[in-house]
């Protein structure tokens, strides 16, 4: 048993029930090994991914990756303000590369956190809805053609705040109505940036014009429903919300973890497309199985069991017993500990 720690799963293991208790890409430990042994899981039939490299050396690496990929992108997007051109043939030699590595990061957790913004909200943020919006496009089974398109148009999604003032994008406190449809226009200075580049494919400029709409036509700019929104602006959408909400902004502090995926589930942020939402949140939660979580009351815990009627309510394994958070309503996964 010892030899498998530190491996990682090709393809989900599933229980006699159909239940994913390993998923695949995730590294197997002490405890995740114990997990398939109590299932009856025999360990020496189990497919290992061939990548495995040790998970601190990839940590390190990804979170440079990340940072080299800001700071690139930051000076790229700022270039336009003065050459009035979208620097296409360098964000895809220097950045469109990075964001498809990172998205293949076995751990999506740990690339969430690399990803989050902290600090360079706008830069940070191009990065990481890229990233996030490639990992959903995986997940869709989209070929690399496509793969490629929707990558670079979620990382350009924003390109259109370049010609925003600062001071807006990064007030502290509640934007102006006057404010707030100054912000609003970025999609349409977005779009005209982006279907005047020679070699873009008009759908990256499409992405930049409706990641704000939203299915029930309450959306901005032009209201659009479903049937009129591009399947990768409705990816990006997804993307957008969450990594809004896990980053640390001007006006407000990070959500919680459940609070993120609830409120995403409920339309807080608006209606999402419900296939993306539903593929995007239950791909994330069948990867908990194994992952130590920090839960609002202050414990910290291991996500052992997704129940499939409830995802968003997993068994947790405390110090002394197992935390079923179906029957728990006050208590909630607040962060997933790296």
């Amino acid at each position: 048993m010892e030899q498998l720690i530190g491996k990682r799963m090709k393809h989900d293991i599933l229980n006699a029930y159909g239940v994913t208790i390993v998923p695949a890409d995730s590294v197997l430990t002490r405890e995740s090994l114990n997990i398939l042994i109590n299932h009856r899981i025999d360990l020496y039939s189990l497919s290992l991914a061939e990548d495995q490299k040790p998970v601190a050396e990839n940590s390190i690496q990804l979170g440079e990756l990340v940072q080299q990929t800001v700071t690139i992108s930051k000076e790229l997007f700022e270039s336009i303000l003065v050459s009035r051109k979208v620097p296409l043939m360098e964000i895809r030699n220097e950045v469109l590369p990075a964001i498809l590595q990172l998205s293949k990061n076995p751990d999506i957790f740990e690339l969430f956190e690399a990803v989050k913004a902290k600090d360079d909200y706008v830069y940070q943020h191009n990065v990481g809805v890229g990233v996030i919006s490639t990992l959903i496009g995986r997940w869709m089974n989209l070929d690399d053609s496509e793969l490629s398109i929707l990558s670079l148009a979620a990382t350009l999604h924003d390109v259109g705040k370049i010609k925003l003032p600062l001071e807006v994008l990064n007030k502290p406190g509640k934007l102006s109505e006057v404010e707030f449809q100054l912000i609003k226009k970025h999609t349409i200075l977005g779009y005209e940036l982006l279907k005047g580049t020679t070699g873009l494919s008009m759908r990256i400029a499409r992405v930049a014009l409706q990641h704000h709409e939203r299915v029930d036509g309450k959306g901005y700019p032009l209201g659009l429903k479903k049937e009129n929104i591009d399947v990768f602006s409705s990816i990006v959408a997804v993307a957008d919300i969450f990594h809004a909400m896990s980053s640390r902004r001007p006006y407000h502090e990070p959500l919680s973890f459940h609070e993120i995926v609830s409120q995403m589930s409920q339309g807080r942020f608006g209606a999402l497309d419900p296939h993306i939402i539903s593929l995007f949140i239950e791909n994330m939660m069948k990867r908990l199985v194994g992952k130590q979580v920090l839960l609002t009351d202050g414990r910290e815990g291991e996500v052992v069991y997704i129940n499939p009627h409830n995802i968003e309510t997993p068994l947790i394994k405390l110090a002394d017993y197992f935390l079923d958070l179906s029957l728990e309503r006050d208590i909630h996964i607040k962060s997933i500990i790296a």
